[in-house]
């Protein structure tokens, strides 16, 4: 899958292909929205190395100002996700809005200014007292806390059993969550503690009717985003007033719920850029 035009790869469902005719029909009314870690970037096992595969903010920056808008999804504090991604300051990237921490945080390119709320009482309190509930747990020095402001998360990924160790932490993870008012969020080897109310549904469908949007593409990667699917599949069915939209999934493997339910499927992040790349260049 090159970047010419005649290598948009074709969605493998109806409403795939009738979200994506919608989109090149109608770009200046879609949305493109986007997950960052394994969908921009690659999954690695240290998350502060992560960063936008190369070619990201070039097929971004093609694309972007021809559709509505391009936003970014994503767990992450929005400007970690701006450094990482290298977004700030980059020509034809005005139409980018990342909404990190769930959409509770947003980035606007046009400012470059973070609007944030203040932090959750509950995290500040599970943040105390995590390192002493990991040592007890007995997963030893592969389990490892990630600060994320608004959120904190525990990765399993370098645990000599990553996935043994994964389940371990849900319950008593769960219980120090709801003792404090915040929600787990289970992915990839990671458990993440935040407070309720925000999903990258939630914030997908306030985007998408921020600007009035006639189509959508969503691609994501993760468990997390499986909220982001669902908010787009209930666009879809919304009979005369439905909005088509696309539904992607980067990387299968991991998350199998993700791709059963996706109407097109790529290997990656890599291809996940050639994809944006593809659709630039047929608009």
């Amino acid at each position: 899958m090159g970047s010419h035009p005649e290598n948009l790869p074709s969605p493998t469902t109806p409403a795939g292909r009738e979200g994506l005719e919608a989109v090149l029909a109608r770009p200046d009314r879609a949305v493109v929205a986007l997950d960052f870690d394994g969908t921009l970037a690659d999954i690695v096992p240290d998350p502060e190395q992560a960063r936008a595969h190369p070619g990201t903010v070039e097929a971004l920056a093609a694309l972007a100002p021809k559709v509505a808008a391009v936003a970014v999804i994503t767990g992450r504090p929005a400007d970690v996700a701006v450094r990482f991604g290298g977004f700030a300051g980059v020509p034809g990237l005005e139409h980018l809005v990342v909404l990190g921490h769930y959409g509770a945080e947003r980035w606007d390119a046009v400012t470059g200014a973070v609007h944030a709320p203040a932090p959750h009482p509950g995290v500040t309190a599970v943040r105390a007292e995590l390192p002493s509930l990991l040592e007890k747990s007995g997963v030893g020095d592969g389990a490892w806390i990630e600060e994320k402001g608004q959120a904190v998360a525990v990765h399993t990924r370098r645990a000599d059993d990553p996935q043994a160790a994964f389940e371990a932490l849900r319950a008593p993870l769960g219980e120090l969550a709801a003792r404090h008012g915040l929600i787990v969020e289970p992915g990839r080897l990671v458990l993440e503690l935040r407070p309720p109310g925000m999903d990258k549904g939630v914030a997908l469908a306030r985007f998408v009717a921020e600007l009035d949007a006639e189509s959508v593409i969503y691609a994501g990667d993760d468990l997390g985003d499986l909220a982001a699917f669902a908010a787009v599949e209930k666009l879809r069915t919304g009979g005369a007033d439905g909005i088509p939209g696309l539904l992607v999934c980067s990387g299968s493997t991991e998350v199998p719920e993700l791709a059963a339910r996706a109407d097109l499927s790529v290997p990656g992040p890599a291809s996940v850029v050639e994809f944006l790349a593809a659709l630039a260049e047929r608009l």
